[in-house]
């Protein structure tokens, strides 16, 4: 698009011809004003407003003039109000994709899934206005939207508020025209196409200054009868010469003609394409419905009744593909429209088992009927004999259908009464009930009368059911229309001939037209238009023949392209999913590898789009070859979330890949390319697409073999990249030299929030240099930096980073052989340091004396939550210093102290901490030999402590004392959630002690909706030999961990765990154990 910035006025066109732009805009304004020249006089269409006083007061009364016949002409058709949010503010976008301009409106729907573009919004009232202080207003404006999306509800709201003053007071004249209306000149020179428009500005009386700023609004660029053609269009300058409409149109686009009048086009996507985009200086979208405005606009249907809004908004919902559809208003309408006249003649005895639509055709058909039923109704007969119903289907799918189908092949969407006349369209029949459902009337400025369809699809479905009965007696090509019969005659031929046409068209303009035509010959379709449309059973003798015929379309090709995977679409309306049935179990079974014929991987296209399973991520591990990925690559750009880990995926994919990210259509936000087998040139080739790519926040490349060189060459992308959020480059051998060259660009990014650097060999030098960028920077918030060697010197740099940081929230430190002088580093960061809230220290060399150094950093910080202390040295003393630190500190709410040597003092230390604090919700001391005396100091606490909820005391040598003094605490505690004392010989009494204590409690009633749904009380028997082998443990277990164990000592297996009110009871050497259903999760 035009950069406006850098736009200057007398930029805006050439000037070949007749006056000069100053002469032009003062033509332009005398025209407004009402003195331009007498000249060339037409008959003029009769205004409809009320007459103007005698005697006009000046501007004021001119510009109010216009506004009120403005609003005589939007009538009572615009229900009065605010526009609504999703038409408030427009998304603001750079451009048409490459999707937008080659396909039809339901695939560029179905192909992004829904979803709109990721854009910055603008406001209405902010349409028209500079988006900063250094740029200007824009010229020329598109807003695009897909057919039934509201652009001409957009329009007609914003001349409403104009009109009353409530937005764009800048301008003094808006003039809105539509294409309809054009289409009605032949040849018209500016100067008569605004006195024609807008006869009450010329009126002598209504002479006065010209206003300061003018909007011109064409609406509906796509129902134009003549494509715009810029480049070979004479330039015209002259406002009084008579040229063709749409040169006239491409002039004024141009600034040829008046290049200081702002001017606003709305189109389709597709046709928007026809104006260069150097001459557009701004461009919006309309997004569609979101999921609660679809679930408003089905309550507004049916206010009257709520429960079948409720029953419309779940059968939509149950269809992916018809609910994706619903996004755009019209078709939401149209099915809601559908449903309710099913909804409502369900009910009766013949209809009670008629299934809700699950098709595009089906639902289609449901609108057809109810269109029908309106029609008797409109005769005064509330039940139309059968007789009548069919004849009226087949006279519409007759006279309107011929219209609809080379309207469409025509490219042809507004029709008028000359054209009605040349298909033979009978003009009474317009008048009928069924008519109206799907054709509209709409007064032009002169006494012609536009005729649309409702909606593009339903032009599509009246096209289809027209060739569909044409095509069984036709000897000639319907298409062309031409008197050459062909050898072989009926309908498969035809069938085949618009097969071949949809798959030629690369617009798809053919696409929606073929799935009608298929789901035509589906049995579900025949049953609801049998007698109407269709001859009752008179597809079984197509609907195979043409299911292969259109599979013979899914042939070998390097890339499977929208027309392949609307054949899939196409199998699905004819009722044939045996295809797309296959892949989606090959892929539920990790087995897709093996699907290797051409019509595979179009079907998994098809997938993509239409699967629940696939709509928030595309998980295609384990699966892809490249040439399979290389095919889906085209589809893969709309995909929101990729997951391409473990296929073996060497560079010359990553180029493919790196195309892709590229492409302006790329909707990709999250890609995973973990354990493949990517060098350096791979991720050069993605580096170079993160320079143009703006819809990537998330980069996964685990497990693969970039080095220095690769992790440079995507450090200097991400100097460049504004989107990049998150990225893994975990175990990649990047080294020093790669750490660098990433905290090079770490230093300068405001949008990575995530850098995982784990098992790289980093060693000081590198976590020096990372230290170094964070000081600098202020967007990161978790760094995982685990498995390294960067030792105390690389702890003390991160030490002094964090005193200036104030943006990290997580570090992981874990293994990085750091020991007591690099932990005494960063606890001193951590007295001013005010935003980490996570700190991993696991596996590193943190004797009492780093522990003391903890202990004094805890009793200062406030801000810090979660500690990992697992597998170092701290022993008693360490765990009581930090015991000490417990007391006061009142931020951590989970501590990790697993395998650090800890005996019964530490756990009578921690214990006596625990009756004090009141942060710590998570105490982990698995693998520690605190034994009976410390289990006893826990359960002490336990008693008084009001804010642990998990305790976790796996391997810790307990024994059946110690489970008793648990089980007394939990008979007491009343907040404790999990407790683990797997690997403990508890015991016989231990169990009990805990079972009992667990019935006992109050809280704990038998309600089945617990954590320990099905768990039972006893001993979990040796794991057979099949299986991993183990100790036998007492505990409480869900029946399905005791499926496949059987101990000859204990007895103890499932067929014994029998359920007896609320409780579970296991049988061990005929000794009753019982335990309960609870919210709580007891293991030991």
């Amino acid at each position: 698009m035009r950069k406006q910035e850098v736009r200057v006025g007398g930029e805006a066109g050439p000037g070949h011809g007749g006056s000069s732009p100053a002469e032009q805009v003062k033509a332009f304004m005398d025209l407004l004003a009402g003195k331009g020249t007498q000249g060339t006089q037409v008959p003029q269409a009769p205004d409809r407003t009320p007459e103007p006083p005698p005697e006009p007061p000046g501007n004021d009364y001119r510009i109010q003039r216009h506004r009120e016949v403005l609003l005589s002409r939007l009538g009572g058709d615009l229900v009065l109000g605010e526009p609504p949010p999703r038409l408030a503010s427009l998304l603001l976008v750079e451009g048409l994709t490459d999707l937008q301009l080659r396909e039809h409106d339901f695939t560029q729907v179905e192909a992004t899934r829904g979803a709109g573009r990721t854009a910055r919004t603008i406001a209405l009232d902010g349409l028209f206005l500079p988006l900063s202080r250094v740029s200007i207003p824009p010229r020329v404006s598109i807003t695009v939207g897909v057919a039934g999306m509201g652009k001409t509800t957009l329009v007609r709201h914003f001349v409403h508020l104009w009109a009353q003053g409530q937005l764009a007071k800048d301008f003094s004249q808006v003039l809105p025209l539509t294409f309809r209306e054009l289409n009605t000149y032949e040849k018209v020179s500016a100067d008569r196409l605004i006195r024609s428009a807008f006869p009450h500005i010329g009126e002598p009386s209504l002479a006065a200054a010209a206003p300061a700023r003018a909007l011109l609004i064409l609406d509906g660029l796509d129902e134009c009868k003549t494509p715009l053609d810029f480049s070979n269009t004479a330039a015209c300058t002259d406002p009084k010469k008579e040229v063709q409409v749409e040169n006239l149109i491409t002039n004024i686009i141009r600034g040829n003609l008046f290049p200081e009048v702002s001017v606003w086009v709305t189109s389709r996507p597709s046709t928007a394409g026809q104006i260069p985009g150097g001459l557009v200086d701004r461009m919006t979208e309309i997004r569609g419905f979101n999921e609660e405005e679809v679930k408003t606009c089905l309550e507004q249907m049916f206010p009257e009744d709520q429960s079948l809004a409720g029953w419309a908004l779940a059968q939509v919902q149950a269809d992916r593909a018809l609910y994706l559809m619903c996004t755009v208003p019209a078709f939401c309408r149209l099915s809601g429209s559908a449903l309710g006249h099913l909804y409502r003649h369900r009910r009766g005895p013949l209809n009670a088992e008629l299934s809700p639509p699950r098709t595009l055709s089906e639902i289609y058909s449901w609108y057809f009927r109810m269109a029908l039923g309106r029609e008797g109704q409109d005769k005064g007969k509330v039940s139309p004999r059968i007789e009548q119903v069919a004849h009226g289907g087949r006279r519409m799918a007759g006279t309107l259908g011929r219209l609809a189908f080379q309207g469409l092949v025509r490219k042809k969407y507004v029709f008028y009464e000359q054209d009605l006349r040349a298909f033979g369209v009978d003009l009474a029949l317009l008048q009928s009930a069924l008519s109206g459902c799907f054709l509209q009337r709409e007064e032009t400025l002169g006494s012609a009368a536009a005729y649309c369809f409702s909606h593009l699809s339903l032009q599509e479905f009246v096209a289809a059911a027209y060739y569909y009965g044409a095509s069984k007696r036709a000897i000639f090509d319907l298409f062309t229309e031409s008197g050459v019969s062909w050898p072989r005659l009926g309908f498969l031929t035809h069938f085949r001939s618009a097969v071949q046409r949809a798959m030629q068209a690369e617009d798809g303009r053919l696409d929606v037209f073929l799935r009608f035509l298929s789901g035509l010959l589906s049995p579900r379709v025949n049953t609801l238009l049998m007698g109407s449309l269709l001859a009752p059973g008179e597809h079984q003798g197509y609907r195979e023949q043409a299911a292969r015929l259109l599979q013979g379309c899914l042939a070998p090709e390097a890339a499977v392209s929208a027309r392949a995977v609307n054949v899939l679409r196409c199998l699905h309306e004819l009722q044939h999913t045996e295809l797309a049935s296959s892949v989606q179990e090959a892929m539920e079974r990790e087995g897709l590898a093996r699907l290797t014929s051409p019509p595979h991987p179009a079907a998994l296209a098809y997938l993509l789009q239409v699967s629940d399973a696939y709509a928030q991520e595309a998980n295609l591990s384990l699966c892809l070859s490249q040439a399979v990925l290389q095919s889906l690559l085209p589809q893969l750009l709309y995909c929101q979330s990729l997951r391409l880990d473990t296929n073996q995926f060497q560079d010359p994919v990553m180029e493919l890949l790196g195309s892709v990210l590229s492409g302006k259509d790329c909707r990709i936000q999250k890609i995973s390319l973990a354990e493949n087998q990517i060098s350096n040139k791979g991720a050069k080739a993605l580096a170079r697409s993160l320079l143009v790519n703006r819809s990537l926040t998330t980069l996964d490349l685990r497990g693969n073999s970039i080095g220095p060189q690769g992790a440079k060459a995507l450090a200097d992308a991400l100097k460049i990249n504004r989107t990049l959020a998150s990225l893994s480059l975990q175990n990649n051998m990047i080294k020093d030299d790669g750490a660098g060259s990433i905290a090079e660009a770490l230093a300068s990014s405001r949008t990575l929030c995530m850098l995982h650097l784990q098992k790289n060999s980093i060693g000081p030098v590198g976590a020096q240099r990372m230290a170094d960028a964070l000081k600098q920077n202020r967007s990161l918030k978790e760094l995982m930096f685990s498995s390294n060697s960067i030792g105390d010197g690389g702890a003390k740099a991160l030490a002094e980073a964090l005193k200036v940081n104030q943006g990290l929230e997580s570090l992981d430190l874990q293994s990085n052989s750091i020991s007591n002088a690099g932990v005494a580093a960063l606890m001193g960061a951590l007295y001013t340091n005010q935003t980490l809230l996570s700190l991993n220290l696991r596996e590193n060399s943190i004797n009492p004396e780093g522990a003391q150094a903890l202990a004094r950093a805890l009793c200062t910080n406030s801000t810090l939550k979660n500690l990992d202390l697992t597998a170092n040295l701290l022993r008693d003393q360490g765990a009581q210093a930090i015991a000490e630190a417990i007391r006061e500190n009142r931020a951590l709410t989970s501590l990790h102290l697993q395998w650090n040597f800890l005996q019964a003092e530490a756990a009578k230390a921690l214990g006596q901490a625990l009756q004090l604090n009141s942060s710590l919700a998570s105490l982990d001391l698995q693998e520690n030999a605190i034994g009976d005396d410390g289990a006893s100091a826990v359960a002490r606490a336990l008693k008084a402590n009001t804010a642990l909820t998990a305790l976790y005391l796996q391997v810790t040598s307990i024994g059946a004392s110690g489970a008793q003094a648990l089980g007394e605490a939990l008979a007491v505690n009343r907040t404790l959630e999990i407790l683990d004392l797997r690997g403990n010989a508890i015991g016989v009494a231990g169990a009990k002690a805990l079972g009992n204590a667990l019935k006992s409690s109050g809280e704990l009633s038998g309600d089945g909706r617990g954590n320990l749904r099905g768990y039972c009380t006893g001993r979990k028997p040796q794991a057979p030999a099949h299986q991993s082998p183990g100790k036998s443990h007492w505990g409480i277990w869900r029946q399905d961990d005791l499926r496949g164990y059987q101990d000859e000592r204990s007895r103890l297996h499932c067929r014994n765990v029998s359920r007896s009110s609320s409780w579970w009871t296991g049988q061990e050497d005929g000794q009753g154990l019982s335990g309960t259903l609870s919210n709580r999760k007891t293991v030991f």
